[in-house]
């Protein structure tokens, strides 16, 4: 190292005695020609910090041999950044810390560098700048520089006070905020409101966005902003101002007056029924005109009025879904706008209900019945008997059995011709009937119109009978009058779809059903529960109608007097009959919002999947006694035939 040094002296003092002084501030400026081949850069560190007079910390891992030719004398200050440029290359850095250079690897100059120092300072030293931005959001900014710093570098963007933040190289750092400056200007884009007088916003603005657009895909820019207001037929452009001065010749050209003071046009409706919106733009035009003549209070003005309600007709032809609409051309602005929001497409609700129903009949009679048949004896004893529904024991007496009894029966006694008879029926019957019932009728309706589902049989009631008088052949006419009702599932809905996710429905339900008597009855029993009301209940989520939980014990016993309460051997004197009724009834409703195509085909096409699955799992039974045939299943959904259906 000393060798090194003293070299480089020598060579310091030979390049300064051979300089002729050339002007006086140059004078006592020394200068070195610099050749070093593989030598240690600790040596050149040292050797730059006696020529220049700075100081250097250098970190333990800064090791290399280097290599500098130089073909012209150097200044301290050129030798200074000559030395940088050799720590560039050998991936260190130099980190001025107040009167201290620090040399540090690269991949932790970032780290060690405070805000840039005061100039002077040199190209390679690593340095940190904060640089405000004006016009354009920093992190935009930070996206576009992103690429230009090295990878050892630092960019990073502060949106509250819309700045950035750059560690590297003071020369780069300052190639960025040049780039920074020119890129951070004022931009020109401005929103223009221009009223028009004559022609709809609506339109224009659908024919200019269809204009730019076009032009913006042909020259690959950006189309301008343009929106219309239909509140004051206001169009508002935004965008360059040579775009925007383009925009507003165009719109002068299309905002001039008709030729004729009224036009006819021909509006075909989308989703509203024509008769309805005709009679309302009626509604509306006649208004209008009423409002007006009362304005201007002068028969001149009524005149005028008079004028325009007789100018302006509309017409709704049913077969087409369309309105023939005749207007001056500022009421047929109005009444294209009107047209515009009520022909929108309506929200549907798909409206879930779940009745559960789950019913336990079970009755039981036990009971001892006795008669007394003295009719052919010559004591003169008439019938006596003691009975309940069903078989008794005067009828096995006297042997008018009409039809077999429910139940078990055992008859006893004695029976004797022309002398009293007496007889006793002993009879046991048990009955239950089970009854579970699960039904999920599903039903769409349009928002604020009524829809019904009906689901059942018509069965005949016998409301009487009657039987006419004999005819001429000795023979009687019977004649009944039968009442048909209708027994089933029945659900009514009307769905009011509010501004948020809530559904007001007006329902009114009802489930019929044949119940299984466990009795002999006149004729069919029925079970009927209906609910009418009015509820509210979110998008999706299920709500209680209502419910029944009933548990009904009925307990009937007819006995003799005074023998039928003798303890246990009153039992022959007695007949009990017991019943017993539990039933459980709950009604849910569950409402779904299709808003648009997309939820009702969701929607369709799961339940569409649900059937297909359920006939799949029978198609692989074979049909009983008919092998060759194949139940009928539904197509796949996505068929053609499918997707050809309204």
């Amino acid at each position: 190292m000393t060798g090194l040094r003293m070299t480089l002296l020598a060579a310091i003092g030979v390049a300064a005695l051979a300089l002729v002084p050339p002007a006086p501030a140059q004078q006592n400026e020394e200068t070195i020609t610099l050749n070093l081949r593989d030598a240690d850069i600790l040596e050149v560190i040292a050797m730059v910090s006696e020529v220049t007079g700075r100081n250097f910390v250098v970190d333990p891992r800064v090791r290399a041999r280097v290599t500098v030719v130089s073909a012209r004398p150097l200044t301290p200050d050129g030798l200074y950044q000559t030395f940088l440029s050799v720590l560039q290359v050998n991936q260190f850095a130099a980190v001025p810390t107040g009167d201290t250079i620090k040399i540090v690897p690269v991949i932790e100059a970032r780290h060690s560098s405070g805000v840039e120092p005061p100039p002077p300072h040199g190209e390679e030293d690593i340095v940190t700048r904060v640089i405000q931005v004006q016009n354009v959001p920093a992190a935009q900014m930070q996206a576009v520089l992103r690429p230009l710093v090295p990878q050892f570098g630092h960019i990073a963007a502060f949106a509250p006070s819309n700045m950035l933040v750059i560690s590297d190289r003071a020369g780069n750092v300052d190639r960025l905020a040049s780039i920074i400056g020119r890129i951070d200007q004022a931009t020109d884009d401005e929103v223009e409101v221009i009223r028009l007088q004559h022609a709809s916003a609506a339109d224009a603005v659908r024919l200019l966005t269809a204009l730019t657009q076009a032009q913006a895909r042909g020259e690959g820019a950006s189309p301008p902003t343009i929106a219309a207001d239909e509140r004051t037929n206001s169009v508002l452009l935004g965008g360059h101002r040579a775009l925007r001065l383009r925009l507003r010749a165009l719109l002068a050209h299309l905002d001039t007056p008709l030729d004729i003071e009224g036009a006819t046009q021909v509006v075909y409706l989308r989703y509203g029924d024509a008769q309805n919106i005709a009679s309302i733009l009626s509604g509306y035009a006649e208004s209008q005109a009423q409002r007006q003549a009362a304005a201007q209070g002068t028969r001149e003005g009524q005149t005028a009025s008079t004028a325009r309600r007789e100018s302006t007709t509309i017409l709704a032809d049913m077969e087409t879904n369309s309105l023939v609409i005749t207007a001056a051309a500022s009421e047929m602005r109005n009444l294209r706008s009107i047209i515009d929001q009520l022909d929108i497409r309506r929200a549907q609700v798909l409206v879930e209900a779940l009745i559960v129903e789950v019913t336990s009949d079970r009755s039981a009679e036990f009971g001892v019945q006795w008669g007394l048949d003295g009719t052919d004896s010559n004591r003169g004893a008439g019938i006596i008997n003691f009975s309940a529904a069903g078989l008794t024991a005067a009828q096995v007496l006297t042997g008018t059995i009409t039809s077999a009894p429910d139940g078990a029966s055992l008859a006893i006694g004695r029976v004797r011709d022309g002398s009293t008879s007496i007889g006793a029926l002993i009879r046991a019957f048990a009955g239950e009937a089970n009854t579970n019932i699960l039904s999920t009728p599903t039903l769409v309706a349009m928002d604020n119109e009524e829809a019904t589902i009906n689901v059942g049989q018509t069965v005949p009631f016998i409301t009487g009978q009657f039987t006419g008088a004999q005819d001429g052949a000795g023979q009687v006419n019977p004649f009944q009058t039968i009442n048909r009702e209708d027994i089933g599932l029945k659900l009514t809905i009307t769905p009011k779809i509010n501004e948020g996710d809530a559904v007001q429905l007006l329902i009114h339900q009802e489930v019929s059903s044949l119940a299984p008597g466990t009795t002999g009855a006149v004729d069919l029993i029925t079970n009927k529960r209906e609910i009418s009301t009015r509820v509210i209940v979110q998008d999706g989520d299920i709500i209680v109608l209502g419910g029944l939980i009933d548990d009904t014990v009925q307990h009937n016993q007819q006995r003799v007097p005074i023998l039928g309460s003798i303890p246990i051997l009153g039992h022959a004197f007695r007949y009990q009959r017991t019943t017993a009724v539990k039933r459980n009834l709950m009604v849910f409703l569950q409402p779904r919002i299709l808003r648009d195509a997309e939820s009702a085909t969701l929607q369709t096409n799961q339940r569409y999947r649900r059937m297909q699955q359920l006939q799949q799992m029978l198609e692989s039974e074979q049909v009983p006694l008919m092998p060759d045939v194949r139940r009928p299943s539904l197509p796949p959904i996505d068929e053609p035939e499918l997707q050809r259906e309204p």
